[in-house]
């Protein structure tokens, strides 16, 4: 039997007493977190969910997630984590595609699930900060042992953002995630039962998901939760509660190291921060680790690899600026157009992913799966370039790629460059058409408040470091950039102004 669920049961034996979850003032014990899932187990297979039924959460970061992950889990459920930000249409295809019977909703957003089920078989239950109420949902016996799943039974329904079309839903094994959280845990950050990891990252999401509460899950280390990030109260959490593992994407980090309290925040209890979701700007984690002493290292993956399959490991040099070597139990490598493979030192190609991590699938969507996963080898999208000691380096989404005149331009190449600039805080580099030249190099640029620079000294700084055909010839200024659930930047919300 390999339920995940098997971890925290484990867990529970183990360190019964030590602290599981944090959230502020609330706390909650190895064996609180065991006792209020195997509850909420009980009450779900009560409900009607039998084995393999989806079960939605529509979650922030607070303790009655992991509590009904695990309770899923544990009734021997299948999990499909949606974001609390969606409206009732976008509830309503995620309900009908996965046909979840049971959808466990935080309370402010209690009435977009309503209204997103109204047609559907979804029953919507209100939860509280450690699950539902006894009056949403009728008590029954608990089920503390995990009910027996196959290693290859779908853990997990992660649906990803679609570029084209739908979300579709990468299905997760109960052994893809199990064993990307003891990668992650054991090869990348060397947790233990020791270690306090910051919960920042959104738990509905897969990095949050697997390297934050699994990991911690497999490993018995405290997660202290934040509900929404705020780089103030990122600062004042690692003091007081003496983190020692930061999980972040790029503007996190970004955001925290131009806060005021910076300079004034006791950091010292830091010793491995792991960034992820997009490419973190060298110049960022140059002076990150500075100004708090500690190591970042830098990965990737995808909702469709569980989620990691790279990374700067601790054992071995980092490289800055790439997303190290493939994890154990990971294949990684570059192929062409034509699907040939592009050896290390043989230019750009496109990520192809093969390994215990790959996803089962996407959800009710054969055709998608077959050309997503051709010949074993998933395809990323991504473009990198490798060299000859493994180390993989993202050049940019294959969708995102601006060809000027007939010219290759990588967006992120323009970035990094942008973000040398030490008054540019956030950028995105877009494609923006043009009769002459097909597309031309746009710029959305968000400054430091107190910055006196013009757009036109960025610009100018921009031509001074890059090819002439690279630097941006349309550049703009916004407040803040458009950001995902996880505070990454998304470069296809952004559009150049008409003028």
């Amino acid at each position: 039997m390999t339920n995940l669920a098997s971890n925290l049961v484990a867990t529970a034996q183990k360190h019964p007493d030590e602290v599981a979850i944090r959230l502020d003032d609330a706390e909650l014990t190895w064996s609180q977190l065991h006792g209020l899932a195997a509850k909420a187990a009980g009450a779900i297979r009560a409900a009607g969910v039998e084995p393999g039924d989806r079960v939605a959460l529509i979650l922030p970061n607070v303790p009655a997630f992991p509590v009904l992950f695990y309770g899923t889990l544990l009734a021997g459920g299948t999990v499909v984590p949606m974001n609390p930000l969606l409206k009732s249409g976008e509830i309503e295809y995620f309900f009908s595609d996965s046909g979840a019977k049971l959808a466990f909703v935080w309370g402010d957003f209690v009435d977009e699930a309503v209204s997103g089920a109204q047609d559907l078989s979804t029953r919507v239950i209100r939860s509280g900060p450690l699950g539902p109420s006894e009056e949403d949902l009728s008590p029954a016996d608990p089920i503390a042992e995990p009910t027996e799943r196959d290693p290859q039974d779908t853990a997990v329904i992660l649906y990803t953002s679609g570029t084209t079309g739908r979300p579709k839903g990468a299905e997760l094994t109960h052994r893809n995630l199990d064993l990307n959280a003891q990668r992650s845990a054991e090869n990348i950050m060397e947790m233990t039962s020791d270690d306090v990891i910051m919960g920042c990252l959104p738990l509905f999401h897969v990095f949050g998901l697997t390297c934050g509460l699994n990991a911690a899950v497999r490993s018995g280390a405290t997660l202290t939760l934040i509900p929404r990030f705020d780089p103030a109260k990122a600062l004042e959490v690692v003091q007081r509660d003496r983190v020692t593992i930061f999980e972040g994407v790029p503007t996190m980090y970004g955001a925290m190291l131009n806060h005021p309290s910076a300079q004034t925040t006791d950091t010292s209890s830091l010793r491995t921060c792991v960034s992820g979701g997009s490419a973190l700007p060298e110049d960022t984690m140059r002076r990150f680790e500075e100004a708090f002493d500690t190591q970042i290292l830098e990965g990737y993956g995808l909702s469709e690899t569980s989620p990691v399959a790279s990374f700067n490991m601790p054992d071995a040099p980092t490289k800055p600026g790439t997303i190290g070597r493939a994890i154990p139990g990971c294949e990684m490598k570059l192929v062409d157009a034509d699907g040939n493979d592009v050896p290390p030192g043989g230019g750009v190609g496109e990520i192809a992913i093969r390994g215990d991590n790959i996803m089962k699938g996407y959800w009710g969507k054969p055709e998608e799966t077959a050309t997503a996963i051709p010949d074993g080898w998933f395809r990323s999208g991504d473009l990198a370039t490798v060299d000859d000691e493994g180390y993989f380096t993202i050049v940019d989404r294959k969708k995102d790629l601006i060809i000027r005149g007939g010219m290759n331009v990588y967006p992120r190449e323009v970035e990094e460059v942008l973000y040398s600039h030490p008054d540019v805080v956030e950028c995105a580099v877009v494609g923006v058409p043009d009769e002459l030249m097909g597309e031309e190099i746009g710029a959305a640029v968000a400054l430091a408040p107190e910055s006196t620079t013009t757009l036109e000294e960025v610009q100018a700084y921009v031509k001074e470091r890059i090819a002439a055909y690279k630097y941006p010839r349309r550049i703009w200024q916004l407040d803040e950039l458009p950001k995902g659930p996880t505070g990454k930047i998304l470069r296809r919300s952004v559009e150049a102004p008409a003028e």
